[in-house]
């Protein structure tokens, strides 16, 4: 029986439990009822029949299934909470009493809307939670230590949960450590467990007091084929060390977390690094290697850094009339009348370009280069302005004009190649080959400019290039090769121009290399089947014992095996058709599923596309100089340095894969209903 609207009473003052901003009372005759606003259910709603069917009804109600009925049991405490507002605390130590803020008291709206309550659940305050989540955001975020000190984090904290014991920076700085330990654990756990092999590069930093850093960085291919970075240590090196001392602490921190035996590839940042530290690695880490070719894979360097390095050598060279360009710039930007000047001039030559002109950020050389390349947009313009305003001091000749045009040329494709390379945090080693082919294309073609200038500029840039490119062309080439697309079709394409007629000779050494790695893994593969191996190593180690003469007997025994069996893995992968090219292919994602069609090579395809073939991160690809600490972290002990750093690592790459899963679920979620 419907009731009418028109019978409901106002509620008196009196109703205070919440349970009534679910129900409408209303009279029918002398009867009052209780009408449920979810189903409609009428119950008694008299003064002395009490609340507590209605509640129980709540609990019960289907029609309010979607609600968490919890906040029903906490909203009776919220509302007594509410009715008061805590007093605020001052700034001021020395405030009177007196002067605090009188306590407010807050009407409790009955009227609340559905989509706004708020579950509290039971909740308990518990002060080591609290204050190893304090310390996992100042990990997380990067806030300095000191910020536990400052009297407005207090304020906050205090006004936000009283219980909450505000701790000093030192005391901060334990549950740091102790984050860290167990963050350790698990990332040693992890490295530990890994099927593949562990790639590692080695970056220095430097502070604003001459410190330096070492910094170590995991790169590796999951289980799940999964390219995953994760930083180690960041060690602050002892002022009186030596180069012979870096490898040193390079072999302390790989044997700390036990990686020196499953160590593929050592990637520097510098090309100028000792060759004496790689071999003491090398022979530090040879007993438990297998049979690299000539050692060529453990030994790479920094791609970004060799294109930067020949980047500075032509703004150098080009310095002065860099210089002259900035100055012309800055003049122009020096006043609205100079500006209006430039563009009467430019259109009297006919420019329309679209680029405006801006000063550059001389530590960020593709700053330099979109100056120089807006600049000579302008050049006409430039020129009458010469003639016409005695003022401007910063001409080029026609000269330097055509030097910025050819070197800001040659720029613009380096820029774009640095883009290329830059374009994602974790590359797999595949992308670099053709993109460092087409610069060593390019230094052959610019060397042959007449100019002399331009000559002797290009032969320094080259003599930097081709130290890089003797040292990493097989790597980059057997990354490459195991790119289905391409295979050693792409290597025959860029050698044949790079090498002329000397390329099938160049392509044959590649070949080679390619086929004795494979062999290695072939080895270790046979090894492992006879159980030989640990478990869990996709290449197992070799025998400790350095005299053992009969270590070149498990060549002997496959390569005298291997013409009576079937196709290898390698032969067979060569021989197929490459797979179309397309720009949404996943080089990981098809290695993943044909891991049992090649088994072999796809252990050797994990190891080698994890090679990190660059150690820059793509904001500092444009960088000129070092890489610097700021002067918060250069401040503090090594050892927490060290901690806070690591640790924020792998917390956020931890946080940024859990939003990830959590939004594939949602979306699994929303195609599934």
């Amino acid at each position: 029986m419907e009731i009418s609207n028109d019978s409901a009473i106002k509620k008196p003052k009196r109703l205070t439990s919440v349970v009534w901003n679910h129900f409408d009372r209303v009279r029918k005759s002398d009867i009052c009822y209780a009408v449920c606003l979810h189903c409609n259910k009428k119950l008694s709603g008299s003064s002395n029949s009490g609340t507590t069917h209605l509640r129980n009804h709540l609990m019960r109600c289907l029609k309010r299934s979607n609600y968490d009925v919890s906040q029903l049991l906490s909203a009776k405490r919220r509302k007594k909470e509410s009715a008061l507002a805590l007093a605020g605390i001052s700034y001021d130590e020395g405030q009177r009493k007196e002067d605090y803020a009188k306590p407010l008291a807050v009407k409790y709206d009955h009227e609340v809307k559905r989509d706004e309550i708020i579950s509290l659940g039971s909740s308990k305050f518990d002060q080591d939670r609290s204050r190893l989540d304090l310390a996992r955001m100042i990990i997380l975020h990067g806030y300095p230590l000191a910020m536990v000190d400052h009297v407005g984090f207090k304020v906050f904290v205090k006004n936000l949960q009283p219980l909450f014991d505000v701790t000093s920076d030192g005391a901060v700085e334990n549950s740091c450590m102790e984050i860290y330990g167990k963050e350790k654990e698990k990332m040693r756990l992890a490295l530990n467990n890994l099927q593949g092999r562990i790639n590692v590069n080695i970056e220095k930093w430097f502070s604003m007091e001459n410190a330096e850093y070492l910094s170590l960085t995991a790169n590796f291919i999951d289980e799940d084929w999964r390219l995953k970075r994760r930083i180690l240590n960041f060690v602050t090196l002892d002022s009186s060390h030596t180069e012979d001392m870096l490898s040193e602490v390079i072999i302390n921190c790989l044997m700390e977390w036990n990686v020196d035996c499953k160590l593929f590839a050592v990637t520097f940042d510098d090309c100028s690094t000792d060759e004496g530290i790689v071999m003491k690695i090398k022979e530090q880490i040879a007993q438990n290697k297998p049979h690299l070719s000539a050692g060529q894979l453990l030994d790479v360097r920094s791609a970004a850094h060799v294109l930067t390095d020949i980047v500075q050598d032509a703004t150098q060279a080009l310095q002065e009339v860099t210089d002259k360009i900035r100055g012309s710039v800055r003049y122009i930007k020096s006043s609205k009348l100079n500006q209006e000047k430039l563009n009467d001039f430019a259109q009297q030559v006919g420019i329309n370009s679209p680029k405006s002109l801006a000063l550059d950020c001389p530590v960020r050389w593709n700053s330099t280069y979109l100056m120089v390349e807006a600049a000579l947009e302008y050049r006409g313009a430039f020129s009458l302005l010469k003639e016409h305003d005695p003022l401007y001091t910063s001409a080029l000749s026609d000269t330097e004009w055509e030097w910025a045009k050819t070197v800001c040329g040659y720029l613009k494709i380096l820029y774009e190649i640095a883009n290329v390379l830059s374009s994602n945090k974790c590359q797999t080693a595949n992308v670099y080959f053709p993109e460092i082919c087409h610069v060593h294309m390019q230094l052959i073609e610019w060397c042959k400019n007449p100019d002399d200038f331009i000559s002797k500029m290009v032969q320094k840039m080259k003599t930097k290039f081709d130290k890089y490119w003797n040292k990493c062309s097989l790597s980059l080439a057997a990354a490459v090769i195991l790119d289905p697309r391409f295979k050693m079709k792409l290597v025959e394409y860029y050698y044949s121009q790079i090498y002329g007629s000397t390329a099938l000779d160049r392509i044959k050494e590649i070949s080679d290399g390619i086929k004795q790695l494979f062999n290695a893994y072939s080895i270790c593969s046979s090894l492992v089947d006879q159980g030989s191996a640990l478990p869990g190593n996709s290449l197992p180690s070799t025998c400790c014992d350095s005299r053992d003469r009969l270590k070149g007997f498990d060549e002997f025994l496959h390569e005298t095996s291997q013409s009576q069996s079937a196709v290898s893995d390698l032969d067979k992968y060569l021989e197929e058709p490459v797979f179309p090219r397309n720009c949404e292919f996943n080089i990981l994602n098809w290695w993943k599923v044909h891991t049992p069609r090649y088994p072999i090579l796809s252990m050797m395809a994990r190891d080698v596309l994890g090679t990190p073939m660059s150690t820059v991160a793509p904001e500092s690809t444009f960088t000129s100089g070092d890489r610097m600490l700021d002067q918060v972290q250069s401040s503090l002990d090594p050892d927490i340095r060290q901690a806070l750093i690591c640790t924020r690592d792998w917390l956020q790459i931890e946080s940024e894969e859990l939003k990830s899963s959590t939004t594939q679920a949602i979306a699994l979620y929303v195609e599934a209903s």
